[in-house]
């Protein structure tokens, strides 16, 4: 019993200082602030996470405690409860095959075959145990998931049938255990790892021989220790969720900074209200200017440009804005046209002056016709026309054409 002692604390001390120093490799889980990361993780197909295991080992059994037992070698626990620490043990054989449905749950089946070769039945070497395991990957729950750890510690609970075939026998007598364990691993690839597998069972002893020299309420404690090589198949990680990216809350403004913006944003629309009165007045300006291009002349009215024929002996006219007698530069090179190429210093014109009947009084209408013919006639001297060749003629509110902008216009005729 000394010696089955002495293996289970070597392995149980070797597996404990292998694995902090492997683990001593390792970096936690963490994220770039520090903090470890975690689940949730897609779930994987059928076939994937799937780990089998094949290894050996040693097996070694305990009798536990029963009441008035009297097998001998017993050392006494009170009175009545005696505890027999004969003990059996041999090599044994291990085969598993699990999946992980998490990083840190998963579960598993197999078979532990336990010989028997030392002890009081020596002779009778043939035990079996067919489990299924629940495990918990501790590293992964605590440190978070690493697919590339070097070491995990899998504590797990298996229950299952233990039976027991003495030599001569026919058929085995099975009882039910269970028990604890804890399932190191050691990642040599992403395929392929080591594992050293320690199980603690309990079961009850009356299938076993010498049973009828123990109490029925007698105990049995198998103690398993194996080692071998893991195989993972299918997808051997773990995706996590996508998430989505959480929205940055921005910090408040502050007082001062609420009111340097108030005030950029009073500047800035008291700048677009600059910028359209601008706009509205170059528009103004535009709007009623004809331009002479190749000596043709254009009407703006509406939006629109109009050609305005322009010919020998027919009436020349020229336009004013509305309530102006004002000649524009446009029209000024408009009359200048007609004095250089139509007329001469002997050539005889009559100027009549209109206004828009549509808008001013007639009164009003009749001084702004009067206004616009003679600023007509001052030019024609000025460009060296007589003043007796010249007959000049207000007419008022009289319309020529048919839209009111054609109507604010003094007409040159030549006789």
């Amino acid at each position: 019993m000394k010696g089955i002692k002495v293996i289970f604390g070597a392995l149980a001390a070797a597996s404990l200082l292998f694995s902090v120093n492997a683990n001593a490799q390792e970096n936690n889980n963490r994220d770039e602030n520090g903090k470890v990361v975690r689940g949730s993780y897609e779930t994987n197909k059928a076939f994937d996470n799937i780990f089998i295991g094949v290894g050996a080992g040693y097996n070694a059994g305990v009798w536990g405690l029963g009441k008035n037992g009297n097998a001998t070698g017993s050392t006494k626990w009170g009175k009545d409860y005696p505890v027999n620490f004969q003990g059996i043990g041999g090599l044994g054989v291990d085969v598993f095959v699990g999946k992980w449905f998490t990083p840190a749950i998963g579960t598993r089946i197999g078979y532990l075959g336990l010989s028997n070769q030392t002890g009081k039945w020596s002779a009778n070497p043939n035990q079996h145990y067919i489990h299924a395991d629940f495990i918990w990957n501790m590293f992964n729950s605590f440190a978070g998931y690493k697919e590339t750890r070097v070491w995990n510690l899998n504590p797990y609970f298996t229950t299952g049938v233990l039976g027991y075939k003495a030599t001569g026998a026919k058929a085995y007598d099975w009882e039910y255990a269970a028990g604890f364990g804890l399932l190191n691993t050691w990642r040599l690839s992403s395929r392929v790892g080591l594992f050293l597998d320690l199980t603690a069972l309990v079961a009850h002893s009356r299938q076993y021989p010498g049973a009828s020299e123990l109490s029925p309420k007698r105990f049995f404690f198998p103690l398993s220790a194996n080692f071998g090589l893991q195989f993972n198949l299918g997808k051997t990680n773990f995706d996590r969720h996508s998430t989505i990216t959480p929205v940055v809350i921005p910090v408040p403004f502050t007082t001062e900074q609420y009111n340097a913006l108030k005030d950029k944003v009073a500047a800035l629309e008291k700048e677009n209200a600059a910028l359209k009165n601008k706009v509205a007045a170059l528009e103004k300006e535009v709007a009623p200017l004809r331009s002479l291009v190749n000596g043709q002349t254009y009407l703006y009215e509406n939006g629109k440009f109009t050609a305005v024929d322009v010919k020998a002996g027919a009436p020349v006219s020229i336009y004013f804005d509305m309530g102006s007698a004002k000649l524009s530069e446009r029209e000024k090179a408009h009359l200048e046209y007609f004095t250089k190429n139509i007329a001469t210093a002997d050539t005889k014109v009559e100027v009549n002056g209109y206004a828009d009947k549509a808008t001013g009084s007639v009164k009003t209408n009749q001084a702004l016709s009067e206004k616009r013919a003679k600023a007509v006639v001052d030019l024609l001297k000025k460009a060296g026309i007589a003043e007796s060749n010249i007959d000049c003629k207000a007419n008022g509110g009289v319309n020529l054409f048919d839209t009111n902008a054609k109507n604010r216009c003094v007409t040159i005729e030549v006789k």
